[in-house]
C-alpha cells in the first residue's frame, strides 16, 4: 500500500470530520497576571486548557526576572552541552533546590519533559532488566518503553492486584537474566486526574525487589501540604527512588528534572542521551525558573487559590449531575456519551456560542461511545468563570440529549 494512501486510511472518521480552523489563539499583552482568557477571531473565549496551574505564567514577579536576565545574558549562553561548556552556578543551584523541596538527595536538569523522561527510562534499564508500567502511562513513557530491549509488562490502571501479578512474571524472568525491575507509574495521571496509587505500590516492596520511577508531571507544585508532589501528598517521599516532575505545568516554563540519589543522578548526567548530546538550558530560562520555584515555595496561597477553583469546579459538576470520573486532583475531566461527530460539534458550540475553550478527548483515548471535556483550573481563574462554565455545560448536555449535534458531523475545530 502507499505511503499516502496508509495514512489516509489510517485518518478514520477524525480526519473525515475535523478540520483546522482558519485562525489562531492570541494572547492579551498585560502587564499585571495572566487571565484565563485567549482572543480567537477576534472574540475573547474563557480557556480551560492552559498550563499554568499557579498563574505564574505572566506573573510580573516573574516577567521582571526573566526580562533581566534575557537582558544580562542573551537568550544563547551557555554555548554547549552541560558535560562541555554548558553548565553554570545557576544551573547547579537550581538542582540543589529542586532537590531539596521535592525530598531527594540531588536533582538533574532536563531540557524537555518528553525527550527527557524517554531518555531517562532508556539510561535506566538494559536488555537484561524488566519494566513494569501502568497501561495509562503517557505517551512520553510509552516511547521510553518502546525503546527498551528487554521484556516489559503492562498492568492495568491503577489495578494492584494486577501490577501484583506481572511484579510476579517479572520477578521470575529477572531471576533467569540476573537484571532489576522497574516500576513506571504517575504521581497524577493527566488525563483521569487520578493520583497513581504510590502507597500501595511502595508497600508491595515488602514482597517484591524493585525500583520505582514516577512521572508527577501534574502532581508537582500542586499536590502535597508545601505542593511538592504526588509523593508528598501520599506521604511516600522515602518510598520513590526516581522522581520526574516537568517545568511545562506548575512552573509555567520549559524543562524538567529527574530527582533522586546522588549516585542515580551522577549516571545520568552522563548516560541520558538527550541531555548529553544536547545544549544546555539558556541561562534566562534557568533563572526565570529559579523565581518560579521561589514562588512555589513562598507562596502558598497560590495553589491554595487553585484548589479553591478545582475544589468550586468539581463540587459544581457534581451537584449539576456530571460524570468526573476518578479525579482526586486539580485536573478535571467531564464525560458525556456521544459519538466522534456530536463531540466535534460540541467543541464548535462552546468555542462560537459560549466563548469557552477547553480540550475534547475520544477514542482511542477513552472507549467508544464516550466524550470527554478535559478542563485546567488555574489561580487565575474566577468564581465567576465557574458558574459560567457550570452554566454552558448544562445547556450543551441538555442539547447533547436532545440529539441537537446528531446531524452536525461536518465540524470545524
Amino acid at each position: 500500500m502507499d505511503i499516502f494512501e496508509k495514512i489516509a486510511k489510517n485518518m478514520g472518521p477524525l480526519g473525515q470530520h475535523q478540520k483546522w480552523s482558519h485562525g489562531y489563539f492570541s494572547f492579551p499583552k498585560l502587564e499585571g497576571e495572566i487571565a484565563p482568557h485567549m482572543n480567537f477571531r477576534g472574540k475573547e473565549h474563557l480557556v480551560w486548557s492552559l498550563n499554568n496551574y499557579l498563574g505564574l505564567a505572566n506573573h510580573p514577579e516573574v516577567r521582571a526576572v526573566d526580562a533581566q536576565a534575557a537582558l544580562d545574558y542573551g537568550m544563547a549562553y551557555p554555548m554547549g552541552a552541560r558535560m562541555m561548556s554548558g553548565n553554570s552556578n545557576h544551573h547547579e543551584e537550581l538542582e540543589k533546590s529542586l532537590a531539596e523541596f521535592t525530598g531527594f538527595e540531588d536533582a538533574f536538569l532536563l531540557n524537555f519533559g518528553y525527550q527527557g523522561i524517554l531518555s531517562a527510562i532508556d539510561a535506566l534499564v538494559d536488555r537484561n532488566d524488566v519494566i513494569v508500567y501502568d497501561a495509562e502511562s503517557h505517551a512520553c513513557i510509552i516511547d521510553g518503553v518502546r525503546l527498551h530491549m528487554g521484556k516489559r509488562y503492562v498492568y492495568l490502571h491503577n489495578d494492584m492486584e494486577s501490577l501484583e501479578k506481572q511484579l510476579q512474571r517479572a520477578t521470575k524472568l529477572a531471576e533467569t537474566t540476573g537484571g532489576g525491575i522497574l516500576v513506571i507509574t504517575e504521581g497524577v495521571f493527566g488525563m483521569s486526574g487520578a493520583q497513581g496509587k504510590l502507597k500501595e505500590i511502595v508497600a508491595l516492596k515488602e514482597k517484591y525487589s524493585f525500583r520505582i520511577l514516577i512521572d508527577d508531571a501534574h502532581g508537582f507544585g500542586t499536590m502535597g501540604k508545601t505542593g511538592s508532589g504526588a509523593h508528598e501528598e501520599q506521604d511516600v517521599v522515602k518510598g520513590i527512588d526516581v522522581y520526574f516532575g516537568t517545568f511545562a505545568k506548575s512552573m509555567a516554563g520549559i524543562g524538567a528534572f529527574i530527582a533522586s540519589n546522588e549516585e542515580i543522578t551522577n549516571f545520568l548526567r552522563y548516560n541520558m542521551r538527550s541531555q548529553t548530546f544536547a545544549k544546555s538550558l539558556p541561562m534566562p530560562m534557568v533563572i526565570g525558573l529559579k523565581k518560579r520555584l521561589e514562588m512555589l515555595r513562598t507562596k502558598p496561597e497560590l495553589k491554595a487559590k487553585l484548589w479553591e477553583i478545582a475544589t468550586a469546579l468539581q463540587s459544581g459538576l457534581k451537584a449539576k449531575g456530571f460524570n468526573i470520573g476518578t479525579t482526586n486532583s486539580v485536573v478535571t475531566p467531564v464525560f458525556l456519551k456521544g459519538e466522534l461527530s456530536e463531540a466535534t460539534a460540541i467543541t464548535m458550540d462552546l468555542r462560537e456560542n459560549y466563548g469557552i475553550f477547553c480540550s475534547i478527548v475520544i477514542y482511542p483515548v477513552i472507549p467508544k461511545g464516550l466524550i470527554m471535556l478535559r478542563l485546567i483550573p488555574t489561580a487565575m481563574h474566577t468564581l465567576e468563570d465557574v458558574d459560567r462554565t457550570l452554566s454552558a455545560f448544562s445547556e450543551v448536555r441538555d442539547k447533547l440529549e436532545k440529539g441537537y449535534y446528531k446531524d452536525k458531523k461536518e465540524a470545524t475545530v
